[in-house]
């Protein structure tokens, strides 16, 4: 036997009261340091899951950002470009009334463009983001202004200027601003295609009584984007490689129940579209809008499998509807957002699924909306 052991235990025989107290000490210090041990352990298992639900309902991984807005007066303070930039997105688009320019006189136009486009936040936001976009009617040159304004083949060069298009783009020479382009990014492909609303637009029809500004037409005869952009859009739609169709309309498309301008003005265009998009099996459309100076979420099913067609209105950069009191839409999700603002779209691809953001001043996020898509 060791020396030591039989020391301790010739101890222990002596003093056995001792030993046992030792004993116990020995005991209850292993004890006291299991416990230890499992209380980090647990302690490191809670902080991990407190990380993942915060991950889970703050953070949103995006693939790709699209930013878009409406309503700007080049006049006005636009104070919102720095907040837009903090998002990193990926390409910026105009969805109408860029400037509000009322007007027959083209070197007024002009000058209204150009005062936006010298703006710094704006130029110091183009620098970086490329930029794309359709007009409504203000930055066309007439309120409610459609087929017959005169002054539109003018127009559209100066609106083409603005956009830096080349010399050379098919938009240069033909009637209309109407435009697609795709976005590659790994295995998945976007496809954001501009509408012109403006230059084939039809008459409308007023109401009588004065309760609204236009009725839903009987007549069906009248067309929004006229028979060669269609047959356009219908070429866009049916390509099978693209992943999402994002369809920029400067006017609302669900909304229908107000009485402004909207695709509900002419009931056989929306039907159309509805119709085309189901019928040309285009993947995972949305809708993005403006004109209304509010911004929110519209969503119907369409078709017999229930497609979750998503009618995004962004609008109100520079000025909004802020005595906005209420107006029925049956396709509204969340609320109306009624100060300054712009829209976010942040695409993650692996989960499929698009966040929907409307943010305001300070980058504030003032609501959004999460769709799950089909692969």
């Amino acid at each position: 036997m060791d020396a030591n052991i039989q020391i301790i235990a010739k101890f222990c025989e002596n003093s056995p009261y001792i030993c046992l107290n030792i004993g116990q000490y020995n005991f209850m210090m292993k004890q006291l340091a299991l416990s230890l041990l499992l209380l980090l352990f647990l302690s490191s298992c809670h902080q991990k899951k407190s990380i993942r639900i915060e991950k889970s309902d703050n953070y949103f991984q995006s693939d790709f950002t699209l930013a878009f807005g409406s309503c700007n007066n080049q006049s006005l303070p636009n104070t919102l470009w720095p907040e837009i930039t903090r998002n990193k997105p990926d390409v910026w688009v105009w969805g109408g009334d860029i400037v509000y320019s009322d007007t027959e006189d083209m070197e007024l136009m002009q000058q209204s463009y150009s005062l936006l486009k010298n703006n710094e936040q704006y130029r110091k936001f183009r620098e970086n983001t490329p930029v794309l976009g359709t007009w409504d009617d203000h930055d066309y040159g007439l309120n409610d202004g459609g087929i017959t304004y005169k002054q539109k083949d003018k127009v559209q060069q100066i609106l083409l200027d603005f956009l830096d298009v080349s010399p050379q783009d098919p938009r240069r020479f033909r009637p209309g601003v109407y435009h697609a382009k795709t976005y590659q990014i790994g295995r998945t492909m976007i496809q954001i295609i501009i509408l012109d609303t403006r230059y084939f637009r039809t008459k409308l029809t007023k109401d009588p009584t004065g309760k609204k500004r236009y009725l839903a037409t009987t007549d069906k005869s009248g067309s929004i984007l006229g028979a060669e952009q269609w047959k356009w859009l219908e070429a866009r739609l049916s390509n099978p490689k693209v992943s999402f169709n994002i369809i920029v309309s400067s006017i609302q498309f669900l909304s229908s129940e107000h009485g402004f301008e909207r695709w509900g003005t002419m009931p056989h265009e929306a039907d159309k579209m509805e119709n085309l998009i189901l019928k040309s099996s285009a993947k995972n459309t949305i809708i993005l809008s403006g004109d209304r100076h509010i911004s929110e979420f519209s969503k119907k099913e369409i078709g017999e499998y229930g497609f979750p067609l998503i009618d995004f209105t962004s609008s109100g950069l520079t000025h909004s509807y802020e005595s906005f009191k209420g107006e029925e839409n049956k396709y509204r999700i969340g609320p109306v957002i009624s100060v300054k603002s712009f829209g976010l779209l942040k695409f993650n691809f692996e989960q499929h699924r698009v966040k929907f953001e409307i943010r305001g001043e300070n980058n504030q996020l003032l609501s959004s909306y999460k769709q799950v898509y089909t692969p």
